[in-house]
């Protein structure tokens, strides 16, 4: 598994934040939030993406791409073979996050499939093909909700957050994307910082029509741009996945309200008998357990909870973690 690696200083934490919740933000957005000079900025930054603390990317939004589905899976699978089970599905292309749970037997992963063949092959050929494998449940995201996506582990405020982001999202929807978004896209999802002139190349158009269409789709939230760190590097050593049993009238009340939390990474509806799973990070132990009694218990539609601690988190943001596998 992966090593923690040194902590990052106060300025570089608040640059890995600002990166997370803005990650296309210019350098002189960045420094005008912070309060620093653009010049420290860079000379802070581009250490950072250079060596691969921070790697910047973008995660495409399934409402918007009909073709996809979007499932969460917990895989029970003999201990001795559950790295070699997390780095195979961490090279499969279309998985999102691949984590590590905390009983050492069990895996869980988000996939966006591309359509019902491909679920339908994973579920009834691949998985009880593994022999690793010994028991799966699988989860269909439902709905993810939005309020998350500007994360910054609570290193920033709600303003810095705001400022970071004047041109806010729109609810998805809309025309689907054209054939040169899913170049532009591609090019994304590849280097999250990419120039639009390199964008542009890529796709054939100019640099003003790939600026018009990328912004066209992150305010649409059909793609949404996204930065990779190692949260330990930040303080936060101690990341759980909740499996959260909610009356179905309160489940976009406590979905959006969970969502806007500053420990809170990730959170969706799905199937199943769980039906809101939740990602939460928190510093240690008794920040995540004031969170359960003080956030959760204060919910009033949450009937039952699972909490699973993530031991490793192996692949993020359709990333591979350096180190683990």
């Amino acid at each position: 598994m992966e090593k923690v690696r040194h902590r990052l200083d106060e300025t570089d934490s608040r640059i890995a934040a600002a990166m997370m919740a803005s990650p296309r933000a210019s350098w002189r957005t960045v420094g005008r939030v912070l309060g620093i000079s653009e010049r420290t900025v860079v000379r802070r930054a581009a250490p950072l993406y250079h060596d691969g603390t921070l790697r910047a990317t973008a995660v495409r939004n399934p409402v918007c791409f009909p073709d996809l589905v979007p499932l969460a899976l917990r895989i029970r699978c003999r201990p001795a073979r559950i790295g070699a089970l997390a780095a195979t599905l961490a090279r499969r292309p279309d998985t999102v996050w691949v984590d590590v749970l905390g009983g050492g037997d069990e895996i869980c992963t988000v996939l966006f499939l591309d359509g019902p063949d491909a679920r339908n092959d994973l579920l009834l050929r691949d998985l009880p093909a593994t022999t690793a494998v010994r028991s799966w449940t699988s989860y269909a995201l439902l709905r993810v909700f939005p309020a998350g996506f500007d994360w910054s582990g609570g290193l920033l405020s709600a303003e810095e957050r705001a400022a970071l982001r004047p041109d806010p999202a729109t609810a998805p929807g809309g025309a689907p994307p054209q054939p040169v978004d899913h170049l532009l896209i591609a090019g994304l999802v590849e280097d999250g910082r990419a120039p639009y002139t390199e964008l542009a190349c890529r796709a054939g158009v100019s640099a003003l029509t790939a600026r018009r269409r990328l912004q066209a789709l992150t305010r649409g939230m059909a793609v949404r741009p996204a930065t990779e760190v190692d949260l330990a590097r930040l303080g936060i050593r101690t990341e759980a996945l909740l499996w959260m049993t909610v009356a179905p009238g309160g489940l976009e009340e406590t979905g959006r309200r969970l969502s806007r939390h500053p420990q809170v990474r990730f959170a969706s509806a799905t199937t199943g008998s769980a039906n809101l799973l939740v990602a939460v990070a928190a510093a240690d132990l008794d920040a995540l357990y004031l969170f359960l009694s003080g956030t959760v218990g204060a919910l009033d539609h949450v009937t039952a909870i699972e909490v699973t601690p993530i031991l490793a988190g192996v692949k993020r943001t359709g990333l591979v973690r350096p180190g683990s596998l």
